[in-house]
């Protein structure tokens, strides 16, 4: 098992990235399930990444936390899949964060190209 630091957030969702590229590029015949979703491909891990928002949102509407801990984790876990996919680092999404970070979500949307 692969231990992780506490120093951020950012850190586990770092770390459970890692082990997904790792996983992306077992061998035929090796089993994980990240590998079966890369091997049925984008289609599935979009779906899954359908099911997981809309099981947050049910979540959400229940109105238990630890529902909604649960659920958002797979999520969040599903979205790093994705990412994976594409080979786009983290990383790039938080910098998306920190750069619209105190700007209103109204005016940075505004602002978007289109």
């Amino acid at each position: 098992m692969t231990s992780v630091a506490k120093d951020s957030d950012q850190d586990i969702l770092d770390a459970v990235y890692r082990i997904i590229l790792q996983r992306k590029q077992l061998g035929e015949g090796e089993k994980s399930y990240v590998k079966s979703l890369y091997d049925k491909g984008l289609d599935k891990i979009l779906s899954k990444i359908g099911e997981e928002a809309t099981e947050t949102a049910i979540a959400g509407k229940g109105g238990d936390p630890d529902e909604v801990i649960y659920e958002v984790a797979d999520l969040f876990f599903h979205v790093l899949v994705l990412l994976g996919f594409y080979d786009i680092e983290p990383e790039r999404v938080y910098a998306e964060l920190r750069r619209r970070f105190g700007i209103s979500g109204i005016d940075e949307k505004a602002g978007r190209s289109k």
